[in-house]
Parts: C-alpha cells; sequence; structure tokens
C-alpha cells in the first residue's frame, strides 16, 4: 500500500506475499474495505496508546509535536486519506478514530496550558491542538511537492513557543525538518 498505492491492494498480491491461497484472504475478511479498516484499526490503536504514553510525560507539549512529525507513518496515513475518498465505510472509521484521538488529547492536556500560564481564553486548547496539527500537515503536504519555502522558519517559531512553555525537550530531539 505504501509503496504502490492503494489501489495496488488486491487479494491475488496479499496471497502471493503472504504465500497463502488469495481464498484465505476472503476467508477472514469478507471485502477489501474489511480488511483495509481491520489494518487501520490495528495502527489506529496503537497510535492511541502511544498518545496516552506521550501526553502523560513531562513534557506532553514537545511530545505531541515530535509524534506529529514522525515520518514512519505518514505515507500510510496519507494511502488511507486517499482510500477514505472513495470508500465511506472507511471514511467514516478513520473520522471516528480522528474524534477519538482528538478527545484523547484534549482530555490529556486539559489544564496544561494553564499551568504553564497561558491565557486559555486567548489560546484555547482546543485551538492549539488544531494549529499544531494543521501547521505540521500543511508543511508535510507541500514537502512532498518539494515546497520548502518557510519550513524551518515556521518550526522554529511552533518549537520556540514549546520552548518556553516547557523548556528544552528531554526525552526526544527537536526534529527541526520534514525529510
Amino acid at each position: 500500500m505504501v509503496e504502490e498505492g492503494y489501489a495496488a491492494v488486491t487479494t491475488r498480491r496479499l496471497g502471493a506475499v503472504s504465500e497463502v491461497n488469495k481464498a484465505l484472504v476472503y476467508y477472514y475478511f469478507d471485502t477489501m474495505d474489511d480488511l483495509f479498516i481491520a489494518l487501520f484499526r490495528r495502527n489506529a490503536e496503537r497510535s492511541l496508546e502511544r498518545q496516552r504514553q506521550i501526553l502523560g510525560g513531562p513534557q506532553p507539549l514537545w511530545g505531541l509535536w515530535n509524534a506529529i512529525h514522525e515520518q514512519s507513518g505518514n505515507a500510510l496515513i496519507s494511502e488511507f486519506n486517499a482510500l477514505a475518498n472513495h470508500r465511506k465505510a472507511i471514511r467514516e472509521v478513520i473520522a471516528d478514530y480522528q474524534r477519538r484521538y482528538r478527545q484523547l488529547q484534549l482530555e490529556m492536556l486539559s489544564g496544561v496550558l494553564e499551568r504553564y500560564g497561558v491565557d486559555t481564553q486567548r489560546w484555547p486548547l482546543e485551538s492549539v491542538l488544531v494549529l499544531i496539527e494543521a501547521i505540521y500537515r500543511f508543511l508535510l503536504v507541500e514537502d512532498a511537492f518539494d515546497v520548502d519555502i518557510g519550513h524551518a522558519q515556521t518550526i522554529a517559531l511552533v518549537e520556540n513557543q514549546i520552548r518556553r512553555l516547557e523548556g528544552d525537550p528531554v526525552d526526544a530531539p527537536t526534529v527541526g525538518s520534514l525529510n
């Protein structure tokens, strides 16, 4: 899916790669949508658990920012998003997990900005979370087209604001680029 796109995923190819008869794939998954949904859910559950650990750590904003920067799953996420444009069932599952992900962020980061002395009337947590994710996603889209004008400055801007609140990152180095 990552190497050739979701359209290249067929029961025949899955059977060949896993060295099983394609009928066995259908035995476990009635449709390709069922298979894609199972794959997405497995990865999403792992991601939710990882977010619980990161957001419960001593520097939750650094943890959130660095987790967003991880490249390992971005190609797969892009493929799922493309697939969701064509498959309603998959779109609904992704939307459900995105809501759960955001709710987890809100629950675990509730009070964090106040503890750092941030005026949450001016900077509501919901808005801060959307801005952090939106900035990175936009940079990722541009990076896919080899456009990086202003990226380093934008990353530095976000990281400087997090640094003002939490100090230098302790557990993970600052990423500083999309590559």
